[in-house]
């Protein structure tokens, strides 16, 4: 990717408090002029944002002004996480003691380095306390261990080793947690003997490293849960999978200042959470934590409207996945001020989730002018959008809103570029390529008695809907329902309920 598109990506995904102290005080200067071009026009292309720029400033360089710029906000970026985040500014302030020390001033360096440890001791942040405990013992050694006994010596040598045991402990634990994770979205939940035995391996581990690990670690606790919870709702016992969600939501209450300013690590985990609780269509147990993300109050109006977006969409699933779409556009109505009106202040990733899931209420409505609406922006601005997994789906939900409006021209150039892009990937979904069949089938779309091609889609569709690596598809939206839907000619929120009857029947 060219640096100037990922400046104009840089650019575009900035909060408008990020935009306001970037602005403030700036001068007329060519990063600047290059700065207010991109945010003017927000779905620029490399080639216009150069042809602009140098329109305005003759004599500038563009490439060097790129380079400088992307330089200034990064900085700029990093100032302001260092006056929210612990972790920015526990590694800053290491950063601080070197230039002290460079200075020989010695005395300062070192009590800042304590102050470092403290707090990092406190906080739990082990890569900052070893980090700081190894710049202190550097010090020592360049001063000729001044003022220092060989036992104090020791002790610090000691206080270094545990911090690296207690890294490496975390780092096995990190390891074992992303291996199973790996497995069941690669392999699928636990349906077998053989399966189970085949996950035995990690499970007998973890429970050694607990039984090994200092338990009173934060992060330690963390993980413990985490891991039980996925392993858990793998083997398909939800009822045990949910008491160590709850019990993880405890560890993070009752340790509040670990918390990062913003908390937006517990508010990933809430939502880490939530989507789990929505795979295996557990929303009767999602109300609890949804209560969990209401209870966050937070003066920063960006991570706030964050909050109340995951509140607005964890509430609507339950209804969009039955296909209640008159109660989802009752609940977009209730969150119109306080969420969509707000979308500008969402990242990009949040911004394009809010659109498709509005496109597809408005879908389950028959209303594919508001539906085309919702996503034509994110249409039009590809290239800020294209590295996200989600895009693909959004460009496939934008094929049906065209088909069902008869757009067959644009279905087929659009058709033909997915198809490209599926043929450059090795983790394309057989339901992306079946999508992609059906749109462009003239003979299905001209059928006067659609229904007979039921028995032909019928097998593949069930197949699909089986396959737990298609399901991570299938769970942003039941491409299979839209396609029965269309061939039997009946509504889609008909299927959509009949799908959810059928599970609380089973």
């Amino acid at each position: 990717m060219l640096k100037s598109d990922v400046l104009i990506f840089l650019v575009n995904s900035l909060s408008k408090s990020e935009k306001k102290v970037f602005s403030t005080h700036r001068k007329d200067s060519d990063y600047k002029v290059l700065f207010d071009i991109i945010e003017k026009e927000k779905n620029i292309s490399s080639q216009q944002l150069k042809a602009e720029f140098e329109k305005q400033r003759e004599n500038a360089n563009f490439n060097a002004t790129v380079s400088y710029l992307y330089e200034v906000l990064l900085n700029e970026l990093l100032a302001l996480r260092e006056n929210r985040d612990s972790h920015y500014s526990l590694f800053t302030k290491a950063l601080k003691t070197r230039i002290l020390f460079e200075k020989a001033l010695y005395e300062e360096a070192f009590n800042m380095l304590d102050a470092i440890k403290e707090e990092a001791s406190w906080l739990e942040n082990f890569y900052a306390l070893q980090y700081a405990s190894r710049l202190e013992l550097e010090y020592l050694l360049f001063v000729n261990f001044l003022d220092i006994s060989e036992k104090e010596l020791q002790d610090k040598h000691f206080k270094m080793n545990e911090i690296s045991t207690s890294l490496r402990k975390i780092n096995e634990h990190y390891t074992l947690y992303e291996l199973l994770k790996y497995r069941i979205i690669h392999k699928g939940n636990i349906r077998s003997q053989k399966q189970r035995d085949s996950f035995n391996d990690f499970v007998i581990s973890e429970m050694s490293m607990m039984a090994s690990s200092n338990t009173d670690s934060f992060e330690t606790k963390k993980l413990h849960q985490l891991f039980q919870s996925d392993y858990l709702i793998g083997a398909g016992d939800y009822k045990s999978a949910l008491h160590s969600y709850y019990e993880l939501n405890r560890l993070f209450e009752t340790n509040k200042h670990l918390w990062s300013n913003p908390p937006y690590y517990y508010l990933s985990v809430i939502e880490g959470v939530l989507d789990s609780l929505r795979s295996i269509k557990s929303y009767d147990q999602m109300p609890y934590f949804i209560g969990q993300l209401k209870n966050i109050r937070h003066p920063s109006v960006e991570f706030q409207t964050n909050v109340n977006c995951l509140i607005f969409l964890y509430e609507l699933f339950p209804l969009l996945d039955k296909g209640d779409f008159g109660a989802s556009e009752q609940l977009m109505e209730q969150y119109r001020d306080s969420v969509l009106e707000k979308r500008d202040e969402l990242n990009l990733i949040r911004q394009a989730e809010l659109s498709l899931y509005t496109a597809l209420i408005h879908i389950g409505l028959l209303n594919f002018k508001a539906a085309r609406k919702d996503l034509a922006n994110l249409i039009i601005r590809g290239k800020s959008f294209y590295a996200f997994p989600l895009y693909r789906t959004i460009r496939l939900v934008n094929l049906i809103i065209q088909y069902e409006t008869g757009k067959d021209d644009i279905i087929h150039v659009e058709s033909r570029s997915l198809k490209r892009e599926l043929s450059k990937t090795h983790k394309a979904y057989r339901m992306e390529h079946l999508m992609l069949s059906f749109l462009n089938s003239q003979r299905i779309r001209m059928m006067k008695k659609k229904e007979k091609m039921w028995p032909k889609f019928e097998p593949e569709l069930m197949d699909i809907r089986n396959d737990v690596y298609e399901n991570q598809l299938l769970k942003l939206f039941d491409f299979t329902a839209w396609i029965e839907a269309k061939i039997l000619k009946i509504p889609l929120a008909e299927v959509l309920a009949g799908r959810k009857a059928l599970r609380d029947a089973i």
